[in-house]
């Protein structure tokens, strides 16, 4: 498994995984997505985690904003710690004591179990609650 920067070659892996897991993500605009993608790219701020040539983890983040944008793994390849490693990876490009931030689910929502326990597990803290896209989501919040 090989996680690295993505490149401008990656994007049609990135968006069939994306295609795998939008539901997941509420008011996903992909055309849109896709074009934020491609700039993430060329200004690194996008991961990938490939096994045999498949794009099986993907996480998009700003240096400027300090956040985690997008994170996903591959159905088929989850809890075999792909998230946690991405995360890692994203963590090390920031100076210790880097607050970083993420938006996700609400504690109670079941689209956000995983999510929420992943980032609580990595060491992400409960921050403030907002709504996006017209949906609940809380703000957690990692300091390198």
């Amino acid at each position: 498994m090989n996680f690295d920067f993505a490149s401008i070659q990656d994007i049609d892996g990135w968006m069939e995984l994306l295609e795998l897991v939008k539901d997941s993500f509420p008011g996903l605009d992909q055309d849109a997505y896709k074009t934020g993608l491609y700039e993430s790219i060329l200004r690194k701020e996008a991961l990938v985690a490939k096994k045999d040539g498949l794009t099986i983890g993907t996480l998009a983040f700003s240096y400027e904003n300090k956040d985690l944008i997008f994170l996903a793994v591959h159905p088929n390849y989850r809890k075999m710690e792909i998230a946690q490693n991405l995360l890692k990876k994203m963590a090390s490009l920031f100076s210790k004591g880097t607050q970083i931030s993420v938006i996700t689910y609400r504690e109670g929502d079941p689209q956000g179990l995983a999510a929420r326990n992943l980032y609580l597990n990595f060491g992400f803290q409960c921050g403030e609650f907002l709504v996006m896209f017209d949906y609940p989501c809380q703000k957690f919040t990692f300091i390198v």
